[in-house]
């Protein structure tokens, strides 16, 4: 693909991509993960006990919080514990991040334990929640690991697969009349069209959400957006598992 886009990357092409595992020594799982100039701390934690509603199923829990760090965008802003009040943004992609999750865990396998993803925005260049997705999917694994090693996931289930698959997001957009794969905030802004992709290690689609920001999008460039997410997660699972590998 020729393309006009002002990193010089083609418009099928991820930026340059980093997962750093256990960033925060205190965690049963964490690592940085970075988009380019995006970069988000995604932390594991692994407590013995599920919610009221879930006690006595024997069945886990997987949960997951978002926000971002004051200056994390080139304005400060007002942190969310000072005005008292989550903005339904920061909800919004929170329920995102633990759908996408819970969809590639068996909670059955996890034994009533649960794990909560805390993921905090150091630096946001676009793509915030589909990096903290992926980067998600990587702490989660360590800390699942962590769990069967130290006896919090029952032995008898200690060798069932607690993931079922691997899980990434990405995002994808029309600038220009083109088709790109994920767009940093400059392209973001302007895209005539914007979705976050997420897609598991198999190909299987758990969400798309696409809106038409400035102008509508036919059935073709659905296609096609769908198309540059699918490779795109595709690619992410690799470095997802070369991460969790070393």
């Amino acid at each position: 693909m020729t393309t006009n886009r002002a990193d010089g990357r083609a418009n099928n092409q991820l930026r340059p991509v980093k997962i750093t595992r256990n960033w925060i020594a205190n965690a049963e799982g964490s690592c940085l993960i970075e988009f380019g100039n995006t970069r988000v701390l995604c932390v594991a934690s692994l407590t013995e006990g599920v919610p009221r509603w879930r006690q006595g199923s024997g069945e886990g829990w997987v949960t997951a919080e978002y926000s971002m760090l004051p200056r994390a965008t080139s304005q400060r802003s007002q942190r969310e514990s000072v005005k008292g009040k989550i903005g339904g943004r920061t909800h919004e992609i929170s329920r995102l991040i633990g759908r996408s999750l819970r969809a590639v865990v068996d909670t059955a396998s996890l034994g009533e334990n649960t794990i909560v993803l805390d993921c905090d925005v150091l630096q946001a260049d676009g793509g915030t929640r589909t990096a903290s997705i992926t980067g998600a999917y990587v702490a989660l694994a360590d800390a699942i690991k962590w769990g069967q090693k130290n006896g919090l996931i029952p032995l008898d289930k200690a060798h069932q697969k607690v993931l079922k698959d691997s899980v990434a997001a990405i995002s994808v957009g029309i600038i220009d009349g083109e088709p790109r794969l994920d767009l940093p905030y400059e392209e973001d802004v302007r895209a005539e069209t914007d979705m976050n992709v997420v897609v598991t290690g198999s190909g299987e689609f758990i969400e798309v959400q696409g809106t038409a920001e400035h102008a509508p999008f036919t059935r073709a460039e659905l296609g096609a957006l769908l198309d540059l997410a699918e490779g795109g997660c595709k690619e992410l699972a690799v470095f997802q598992e070369v991460a969790l590998s070393e």
